[in-house]
């Protein structure tokens, strides 16, 4: 008897069979500009996976937005217009931030989707004093550092169809929250959330991030792989934003690359891997769609919730 699978896989290459013809390529310029530090994605995987990806995701916010019109005159009430929100979780280093970004970039040139707005849940981590008084600053990015109630409240505005909502800013130059900056959303037609804790359910809560989502997205890849992808991305910050004595790191710009990578091989094995397994690959099973990234860091197979 064949265990019961939730999810449908699909390769790269049946997913790359599903491009649009009709929406706009990204440039190589525009890309270079989208994608993070040490993201290796090709113009060639913006149109096998993420082309495919956002009309498949434009189909299903069309889908909504008629089952939210015919619902409104069911009841003979008006129409809602609060946007369709969509959660992208995964780990640090996985390349969350990309697929925002390229999302927001290609969403945009469907009809009535211009206005899209991302906000990352950085933004509703505690601020380093707070932390420090709690005594959880190594645990920055778990459970507990995070305002919950504050982005849960970010969330409800959204859904309620409040015209102006802010959201807290992080600096990850000053590894801190900026308490002087505010991103302000104003009715978008799509929000993406995007963070490593989107997906998680915390305890003796009644309400979570994702109940405000009408789809969900994780970025998956290996442990090994997120740990090299972590390394050099650390490499490559060394050689530049720790150089500014502004940073936050700046402090270990004079130390020897063994001795830096030793430091950063400690944080990944004490923070982000120890998160990685306690919290974040637990929620991976509650996404509508997980995007299997290989050792190259790219797509290899796309999984969608039955």
């Amino acid at each position: 008897m064949h265990k019961y699978q939730p999810y449908l896989t699909i390769t790269r290459q049946e997913w790359a069979q599903l491009m649009c013809q009709d929406r706009p390529v990204i440039t190589p310029q525009h890309l270079e500009q989208l994608r993070s530090l040490n993201d290796q994605i090709t113009i060639d995987e913006v149109q096998e996976v993420y082309l495919p990806l956002a009309a498949f995701l434009h189909l299903q916010a069309e889908a909504a937005n008629q089952a939210k019109a015919e619902e409104a005159q069911f009841l003979k009430k008006p129409v809602s217009d609060a946007p369709y929100i969509i959660g992208i979780a995964g780990s640090v280093a996985a390349g969350k931030s990309t697929t925002a970004r390229l999302l927001k970039a290609i969403l945009s040139t469907y009809e009535g989707y211009a206005n899209i707005d991302i906000v990352t849940t950085d933004g509703f981590l505690y601020p380093n004093r707070i932390l420090e008084a709690k005594g959880i600053m190594d645990k920055k990015g778990f459970p507990q550092s995070y305002d919950i109630r504050k982005l849960i409240q970010f969330l409800t505005d959204i859904k309620s169809g409040v015209p102006e909502v802010t959201a807290p800013m992080y600096s990850h130059l000053s590894y801190d929250i900026l308490p002087d900056e505010v991103q302000t959303v104003r009715k978008p037609a799509i929000l993406i959330i995007e963070g490593i804790n989107v997906l998680q359910v915390n305890r003796g809560a009644s309400v979570f991030v994702s109940d405000f989502f009408d789809y969900s997205i994780f970025v998956d890849a290996g442990v090994q792989d997120l740990e090299a992808w972590y390394l050099e991305r650390f490499r490559m910050l060394r050689k530049t934003a720790f150089l500014n004595p502004q940073s936050y790191f700046h402090r270990y710009a004079s130390l020897s690359e063994e001795e830096s990578l030793q430091m950063a091989s400690n944080v990944w094995r004490t923070v982000n891997e120890l998160n990685l397994t306690e919290n974040i690959l637990p929620s991976k099973a509650r996404a509508k769609l997980i995007l299997e990234k290989g050792s190259s860091h790219t797509v290899q197979r796309i999984h969608l919730r039955k």
